[in-house]
C-alpha cells in the first residue's frame, strides 16, 4: 500500500497525458473554477527535483551534470529516447508522490503531468474516474510544435536544431501513444485534443469526467 499520510493521494484527481495537449491550462482552470489545488509536474520535475535527480546520478556513478545536449537530442533515435524517458518515469513519479504526500486540501488536488502515467497511478486510486489522460492529435502537436513557444525547440544548444527537434517531437508521440495504450488497458479514459475546441470547452470536458468528486468534495 503506497504511504498517504494525510490521504491527499486518494482524494487527487489526476491529469496525465502526452506534451502539449494542454495539460496544464485545463488544470489551472479546474483549478480557479472549482478551488482545487494545482499540482504542475513539469515544474516541480524541472526544479524541486534536480536535487535529488543529481544524487541518484552519483549515487548510479553517472556524470552529475546528466549526457550533453547532442547525445541526448541528435545522436540516438527517437524510438531510444522514449525508452529512457519511460524508464525513468518510475523513479520521477515517486518524487511527485512525495511532493504531493505533503499538501494538505479542504477540495481536491488536480495533479497534472505527462509523468503521472496511467500505469502508475492506476495503484493508488480507487477508481479509474479519478484519472484522465490527454493527448494532442498529430495535427495539433504539429500546430503546438509551430506556434507554442516553449515547444519550437529542444531549449539547449545542439549541434543540428531541426534534427533535435524531429527527435524530440517523435520521442513526444511515442511516449503519448504509450500512455494511451495504457490508459485503455486500465479502464482510464482518454481525451484527444485536435484544437477544435478551445481550452475552456476542454476544462468542461475534463470536469464533467470528475464532476462526482468535485460535486462530493
Amino acid at each position: 500500500m503506497t504511504w498517504d499520510p494525510f490521504g491527499t493521494l486518494r482524494g487527487a484527481l489526476w491529469i496525465g497525458g502526452g506534451q502539449w495537449a494542454g495539460k496544464s491550462t485545463v488544470a489551472r482552470l479546474l483549478a480557479l473554477r472549482h478551488g482545487l489545488t494545482a499540482y504542475h509536474y513539469d515544474y516541480h520535475d524541472a526544479r524541486g527535483h534536480d536535487d535529488r535527480r543529481v544524487a541518484r546520478r552519483l549515487r548510479l556513478g553517472e556524470p552529475l551534470d546528466g549526457p550533453d545536449p547532442d547525445t541526448m537530442w541528435v545522436r540516438g533515435t527517437p524510438a531510444d529516447m522514449a525508452a529512457e524517458t519511460l524508464a525513468g518515469f518510475p523513479v520521477r513519479f515517486e518524487w511527485a508522490l512525495d511532493d504531493l504526500r505533503g499538501l494538505v486540501s479542504g477540495r481536491p488536488i488536480v495533479a497534472e503531468g505527462w509523468g503521472l502515467r496511467p500505469e502508475l497511478v492506476a495503484p493508488i486510486v480507487d477508481s479509474p474516474r479519478r484519472m484522465v489522460v490527454m493527448v494532442p492529435t498529430a495535427e495539433f502537436r504539429d500546430r503546438q510544435a509551430r506556434e507554442l513557444p516553449r515547444a519550437t525547440a529542444v531549449g539547449a544548444a545542439v549541434s543540428d536544431p531541426d534534427l533535435a527537434q524531429r527527435n524530440r517531437l517523435e520521442r513526444d508521440r511515442l511516449v503519448a501513444d504509450d500512455a494511451v495504450r495504457s490508459a485503455r488497458r486500465l479502464g482510464i479514459r482518454v481525451i484527444e485534443v485536435d484544437g477544435t475546441l478551445d481550452a475552456d470547452a476542454v476544462a468542461d470536458l475534463v470536469a464533467g469526467h470528475f464532476l462526482p468528486y468535485l460535486e462530493g468534495s
